[in-house]
């Protein structure tokens, strides 16, 4: 599986961006996917995660009621809106892919198996 994420950008406090997650192949609804992002000198951190199916997700504490992780299996796509951006939100977002196992609710980087590039989310205040 390859992916490419992408949209990403500068946007204001309190704004709004869709960053976007394409995967190669045909198998893409058998594979949880799941959202990342590392700040200039932080480690990476979990942000939300999703069921192969969409029915499934889970968020860390700081984007519970600002993103929303989707997915379209037809287009190949997992997506997160995110609104209500703050400053600290700034950092480089990775999407992953994780084969199907015993559970969807992956939230450390060690359980996913494909990675995309990273699209840069700044925010200033």
């Amino acid at each position: 599986v390859q992916l490419q994420a992408s949209g990403g950008g500068l946007v204001q406090a309190g704004g709004s961006l869709r960053l976007s997650c394409a995967a190669s192949g045909n198998t893409f609804s058998a594979y949880i996917m799941g959202w990342f992002r590392q700040a200039p000198g932080k480690e990476r951190e979990f942000v939300a995660v999703i069921s192969g199916g969409g029915v499934s997700t889970h968020y860390t504490d700081s984007a519970k009621g600002r993103f929303t992780i989707s997915r379209d299996n037809a287009k190949n796509t997992a997506y997160l809106q995110m609104n209500c951006l703050k400053p600290e939100d700034t950092a480089v977002y990775s999407c992953a892919a994780a084969r199907p196992g015993s559970s969807w609710f992956l939230t450390h980087e060690a359980q996913y198996h494909y990675w995309g590039q990273g699209t840069q989310v700044t925010v200033s205040s």
